[in-house]
């Protein structure tokens, strides 16, 4: 068979090699219904005309030469320019006619289509699919039109005409100007599909890749009720689901607003129109569980067929609730950072230091100043400004993600603000006492913690330059270098970084940032004030039993942490909040006593067995459970801070057990925190009962000293390099040795002091886990 020369072609004619006759998107279509469906995929069926129907259609009207000579005075840059030449070409296809080969083609395909269906008229998606005979692997996704519920012969007729209008959308021509493409050899093929009636159901995209990060082990669903135009358009904001590829499960559910739905509409000229969804179906998943994991499996599928990342389109069909697959692109998107560099940020020239504190990171950011006194005045703040306040606590966060660097007054290297910069990888300066009083807002200013401890802020906007070093040859450091994590949202892009996995992943990040709520308040929902029911419903919306809302959350964000890092070992410290901190969760106030300094108070292994506590901390043993059993992330292993006593030790492992997490079963191992000095004078002891020693630097040093680390007054005393602190801690790492149990650090102190990092490994450490960014100077000063 000569398919060139065709000018129609069904999908059981095509396949891959057919992009140069009808477009990546058809030939897809036709692959896929002729290997994959035999595999248990649905894909409904249908035909497409060919590049030789596009040009046919073109020189039936005599449109080449005409479109040719507006295309050569095309001046891109002239956006007038750029959509009177739009306009003209579109206008000159929509007044052709079709070729009667073409018309009565389609119209004999079209019925053979509706006797399959069993209908007179089959509701039909008309879409297009660009061409490029030279370019196999071009993408035109989104540059042209697709036309949904069209029934009947001349709608059809109308609808494939206006695909090849759509070929020179003003998007479309711009795109191929600016990847170079030459405008004849990019043709038009429209493929007719059978609908599906997700305008009865759902519809959606879904990617074989994150498109963020690029993390390959993930399949990324997003759904929306209705026709899927909603969701590729952006028009809605649609359900997320993440889902695991190698345990194939569910580790991420957001919920999206979908406050629209596309539906049918019986009118030629209008064939579909967006309602309203009311609050029950918003407040719902637009998808069962059962039918997200069928689908990342179909796209698991796909993308191994193709042997790459695949950009897939679905939709559930309300009639028969069957899912099909309706579209298939290469994912296209380069978006992965190359984790074999290291970056050093330099200052041009220093200039005039308007004030100055303790740096957080090594890099240099520039940007105009806002003072944000209080958590009234959030926002006000805009994307990319210098953040000025006091202080910070997790209610700032979201704030902080905007800013292009943080300056507080108070705070030392181990506060919030100073946590979540790391984090987010912005430069900070803490402890600076008045930076609220001395910057003033709108106030150009150089943010620099490039030069060592002390951070500077100079006035105005001061060059410096970013220095690359290529890490692909590095050797592998003597011990294992390891990562300190909270946010779930920053664990696929640091999980390039050449780590053996997390040594320290803080689950306090996820309960004041994605949870907000005390535990107890959840468990005693009924019990609680009408004012705080309500901040409580807004937060766990489409949850009757809000306890499990506390438990998803929090397996939602350890299992997006365990994931990234998949094999390897992820470290999971269970909550270590003060009750200063937990009362300042919705509904915690009640719950927490008052105590004048909270910092040696009741915290850690003291609260999760006392009766009190002990409620909310079988929620989180709820979901650590679920994180292994049922999603299959077996590399998570538990942590218990502070815990002073060996005897609280046992009480702790006890309660675990009764949760299902048995220390060795399933591999499951337990770690304690070294950072009290009883953890180090009995660590004998501690070593019978735990599989594993984790270092606490920043509370041990304060513990060893007798200071409070969050005091300014005496905060300049508090420092890991005092030989008092390095003594116990050289005490830990032998006991370790000698019980033959593994030992590693996740402090503050290896992160700011490279000598102290030299010190731990000659004192024979297994592992040292620091903040992101200084994973990569640490492994370069080891490997050289």
């Amino acid at each position: 068979m000569n398919k060139k020369n065709n000018l129609i072609l069904w999908f059981s004619e095509i396949n891959i090699k057919d992009i140069g006759l009808v477009g990546g998107k058809n030939a897809s279509l036709g692959e896929m219904r002729n290997n994959l469906v035999k595999k248990g995929m649905y894909i409904p069926n249908g035909f497409c005309t060919t590049a030789e129907a596009f040009w046919s259609f073109l020189n039936f009207n005599n449109l080449r030469e005409p479109i040719k000579r507006i295309l050569a005075k095309l001046d891109k840059r002239n956006i007038k320019n750029l959509k009177s030449a739009g306009k003209t070409i579109r206008s000159l296809i929509l007044g052709g006619e079709l070729p009667p080969a073409l018309k009565d083609q389609t119209i004999l395909a079209y019925e053979k289509l509706s006797r399959e269906y069993k209908v007179k008229n089959v509701d039909v998606a008309v879409r297009s699919s660009a061409t490029a005979e030279d370019l196999p692997t071009a993408s035109f996704a989104g540059q042209q039109e697709s036309y949904l519920n069209i029934t009947g012969e001349s709608a059809l007729l109308k609808a494939i005409k206006q695909c090849f209008a759509s070929l020179y959308t003003d998007r479309a021509i711009s795109y191929r100007v600016d990847q170079g493409f030459d405008h004849d050899k990019v043709y038009l093929s429209v493929g007719v599909q059978k609908m599906i009636r997700s305008d009865l159901a759902s519809a959606g995209v879904m990617f074989t890749i994150d498109t963020e990060s690029g993390f390959k082990d993930l399949v990324i669903i997003n759904s929306s009720y209705g026709l899927g135009e909603n969701v590729v358009k952006g028009r809605v904001t649609p359900d997320e689901f993440f889902v695991f590829k190698p345990t194939m499960a569910i580790i991420k559910k957001e919920l999206g607003s979908k406050k629209l739905k596309l539906i049918y509409r019986n009118n030629p000229k209008q064939p579909t129109k967006n309602i309203q969804i009311d609050l029950a179906g918003r407040s719902s998943f637009s998808l069962a569980d059962e039918e997200i994991l069928r689908l990342a499996k179909w796209g698991k599928l796909i993308a191994d067929y193709y042997k790459k990342p695949m950009d897939i389109e679905w939709a559930k069909d309300g009639r028969d609730k069957k899912i099909y697959i309706v579209q298939a692109r290469p994912e296209t998107v380069e978006s992965v950072k190359n984790a074999n560099v290291l970056e050093e940020y330099i200052l041009a020239k220093r200039g005039k230091v308007l004030i100055q504190g303790e740096s957080i990171g090594q890099k240099i950011s520039a940007g105009k100043v806002r003072i944000i006194s209080n958590i009234k005045k959030l926002n006000t703040f805009e994307e990319g400004e210098i953040l000025v306040a006091p202080m910070t606590d997790p209610d700032w966060e979201p704030v902080m993600k905007k800013a292009k660097a943080i300056i507080t007054d108070s705070g030392g290297r181990t506060c919030h603000a100073a946590i979540v910069a790391r984090e987010l990888g912005v430069p900070a300066i803490v402890g600076t006492k008045n930076a609220t009083k001395i910057l003033k807002n709108g106030q150009a200013a150089t943010v620099s913690c490039a030069e060592g401890e002390n951070g500077f802020v100079y006035q105005g906007f001061l060059s410096f330059k970013i220095k690359t070093t290529n890490l692909k040859n590095l050797k592998k450091p003597s011990v294992d270098i390891m990562i300190n994590l909270g946010d779930p949202t920053q664990a696929l892009k640091y999980s390039f970084l050449p780590s053996s996995g997390v040594g320290l992943a803080r689950i306090e990040f996820i309960i004041t940032n994605y949870i907000k709520i005390h535990p107890l308040a959840l468990i005693n929902y009924r019990k609680q004030l009408s004012s705080v029911k309500k901040r409580i419903d807004l937060l766990t919306f489409g949850y009757k039993n809000k306890t499990d809302f506390y438990i998803d959350q929090l397996a939602y964000g350890v299992s997006q942490i365990a994931a990234a890092f998949y094999p390897k070992d992820v470290i999971v410290r269970f909550s270590d909040f003060k009750t200063n901190e937990y009362a300042n969760l919705i509904g915690g106030e009640p719950y927490e006593p008052k105590e004048q300094n909270p910092m040696i108070g009741w915290r850690g292994a003291s609260r999760y067995y006392d009766p009190k506590f002990r409620p909310a901390f079988d929620l989180e043993c709820a979901a650590v459970k679920k994180v292994r059993k049922k999603m299959g992330l077996k590399n998570v292993k538990v942590m218990i801070p502070f815990c002073r006593t060996v005897e609280e030790g046992k009480k702790v492992i006890k309660i675990l057990a009764e949760n299902g997490l048995k220390q060795g079963q399933d591999g499951l191992e337990v770690y304690v925190m070294v950072e009290i000095p009883s953890n180090v004078i009995l660590a004998d002891q501690f070593a019978k009962i735990f599989d594993g020693f984790s270092i606490g630097s920043n509370d041990l040093t304060q513990l060893t000293l007798g200071l409070d680390r969050d005091s300014e007054l005496i905060s300049g005393i508090a420092n890991e390099n005092n030989q008092a602190a390095k003594d116990l801690i050289s005490q830990a790492i032998r006991a370790a040795k000698k019980n033959k149990i593994k030992i590693g650090i996740c402090g503050q102190a290896p992160s700011d002091f490279p000598d102290f990092a030299e010190f731990l490994v000659k004192e024979g450490i297994d592992s040292i886990s620091l903040n992101p960014d200084t994973v990569l100077k640490t492994i370069v000063k080891f490997s050289s």
